[in-house]
């Protein structure tokens, strides 16, 4: 019986760990509406070269890849969780209006190229490749170069 149920457990170990991370293209159309629309707000001139949906054991994301190589990731209700723009500006009204007064103060000659965000945090790179951390009060907690 110990065998048995040994057995079992490593069954479903190994297919957990084979279904954890499988990514899977999709179209447009397939994407949460919040991220339909985000994309549409300030991504509409894009031409879209990859979407895909990719599922773990406990989690859903979407991304969405650019032809000029910019770059979306989406929770699984479609609230963006990243905007990468590696060469050129995050649109203004994407960026929290703190963030950017910060940015724009301390470092004018700079803009932000890419903002992350989680529930604990925000991450923001900029043009002159240092990295800021900010709190969800929008207080800098970390800067990185």
């Amino acid at each position: 019986m110990k065998k048995l149920i040994f057995l079992l457990v490593c069954l479903f170990s190994i297919q957990t760990v084979a279904f954890a991370d499988s990514d899977k293209p999709i179209q447009i159309g397939q994407l949460p509406t919040k991220a339909q629309q985000f994309i549409t707000t300030y991504f509409k001139s894009h031409k879209v070269a990859l979407a895909k949906v990719e599922s773990g054991v406990f989690s859903k994301s979407y991304d969405v890849i650019f032809t000029n190589g910019e770059k979306l990731e989406f929770d699984k209700s479609g609230d963006w969780t990243e905007v990468s723009c590696e060469k050129t500006k995050v649109p203004a009204a994407v960026i929290p209006s703190a963030i950017a007064s910060y940015v724009k103060s301390t470092y004018p000659d700079a803009f932000i190229t890419k903002i992350e965000r989680n529930s604990k945090e925000y991450d923001v790179e900029l043009s002159n490749h240092l990295e800021i951390t900010f709190d969800t009060q929008f207080r800098v907690i970390d800067i990185d170069d």
